[in-house]
């Protein structure tokens, strides 16, 4: 009896198998992706194509607007379901709590790092807008 009760004691203390992420946890280089760059620009379709993510994957997205117009993306739901680890303009690192929206006042890039959390479908759009080209959707598996 004292048999079973030990095996079943090094059974319960032995920890569960896990990703082996590395030094750098969740944002480590074998669970980061690049995705494809995002374009702002006057009646041009922001996107080729919907992204696809997997929940607690890291992912790089480039944001690039022409200045051809203030354009802005909205996307409260899926700013919600994402964690930011931090956003480039220019060289400068920026790590908020969340965010609602962004906008280009001008031309210039934007990349943004985070980790997709919450599985759903998602949108950024442009304010005010109701054509499918103006519109990106984002689905987190």
């Amino acid at each position: 009896m004292k048999y079973l009760t030990f095996i079943a004691a090094m059974a319960l203390a032995t920890p569960a198998v896990a990703h082996d992420f590395g030094f750098a946890g969740i944002l480590s280089s074998n669970n980061s992706e690049e995705l494809p760059e995002l374009t702002l620009s006057v009646g041009k379709p922001i996107a080729e194509a919907p992204l696809m993510l997997k929940s607690g994957t890291a992912y790089e997205i480039e944001i690039e607007a022409d200045g051809t117009g203030e354009l802005a993306l909205e996307g409260a739901g899926f700013f919600r379901a994402i964690w930011i680890n931090e956003i480039v303009i220019n060289g400068l690192e920026i790590r908020p709590l969340g965010i609602d929206s962004l906008e280009f006042d001008d031309a210039g890039t934007m990349e943004i790092e985070f980790v997709a959390i919450k599985p759903g479908r998602y949108y950024l759009r442009q304010p005010g807008s109701t054509g499918e080209s103006q519109r990106v959707e984002i689905v987190i598996e």
